[in-house]
């Protein structure tokens, strides 16, 4: 009777979370099927490449794919190294206490604190205390803090599964503390420490709220030589699509611009997750060959 009730038990949950998985892929299959249909006959060679005309209700989206690249660009800059050196720090260094759970719980913390209060401190911090005005660099660094709290989280998560004994081996062997961590952790723990960075960072690349304080314009079609831009406003496309879908005076009109906008900006991120998918196969490959 009870190896039954077991059995019922165990098909309910597994239905339950087989249903949930289902209505997940439903509703995402739904949106994408939605956003590709109307923006898919949007894109061509003249959408992706030139700039927008008339106010916005004709020409392209290349200025905002540019500002969103070189944003992005700055995010990884600040945000992978601090993080993933943090990470290192608090998993192997760090003496394990309550101070240590403290900052721990507070960078968990963080990854849950709304986007706009992002962009609010980012203002205060970069635009007007750090006077970078409304640029690139005061948004990449806004993006850098967003995406901070999810890097050394996932660095740390990677590196807690490296087992013991690979450094009390290395260790043993006369290894220092860094020789160990360099040669026998983080050969193994690289692809989920870039896997969740790259996903953090996908995920800023869609945000609209840190950068509209910090420099983003709807309207802001000149490309300007590098370094020369990182210090002035830019166009991305979240915000583009936000102003395309929501705010704009001719909003019937430009409607299957802001669809084309939205299938360029999902097909970006999902490079980005492909590329986090990449590197975590060939990591894998390479030290289980090893």
């Amino acid at each position: 009777m009870k190896i039954t009730l077991r059995k019922i038990n165990q098909f309910i949950g597994f239905s339950l979370f087989r249903l949930s998985a289902l209505m997940i892929i439903l509703v995402l299959g739904f949106i994408l099927y939605d956003i590709i249909s109307k923006g898919f006959h949007v894109i061509n060679w003249e959408f992706i490449t030139d700039k927008p005309r008339l106010r916005m209700t004709e020409g392209g989206i290349w200025p905002a794919i540019v500002g969103t690249f070189w944003v992005s660009v700055v995010t990884v800059i600040f945000s992978v190294p601090i993080g993933m050196f943090t990470a290192i720090y608090l998993n192997e260094y760090a003496k394990q206490g309550r101070v240590i759970r403290l900052i721990r719980l507070s960078i968990r913390n963080l990854s849950g604190v709304p986007s706009i209060v992002y962009g609010l401190f980012g203002f205060a911090l970069f635009t007007l205390m750090l006077n970078f005005g409304l640029s690139v660099v005061s948004s990449g660094l806004t993006l850098g803090l967003l995406t901070l709290p999810w890097t050394i989280t996932a660095s740390e998560e990677a590196l807690k599964t490296v087992p013991m004994s690979y450094r009390e081996g290395a260790l043993a062997l006369g290894a220092t503390k860094w020789q160990t961590i360099r040669t026998n952790v983080l050969p193994y723990a690289v692809p989920g420490m870039l896997t969740g960075t790259i996903l953090g960072l996908a995920r800023a690349a869609g945000e609209t709220a840190p950068i509209l304080f910090t420099g983003v314009a709807f309207f802001w079609p000149i490309l300007p030589q590098f370094p020369k831009l990182l210090t002035q406003q830019f166009m991305a496309l979240p915000y583009h699509l936000f102003i395309m879908s929501t705010q704009h005076h001719e909003i019937v009109k430009v409607r299957p611009l802001a669809y084309g906008t939205a299938l360029v900006l999902i097909v970006l991120i999902l490079m980005m997750n492909g590329f986090a998918v990449w590197i975590r196969y060939r990591f894998r490959k390479k030290y289980k060959r090893a």
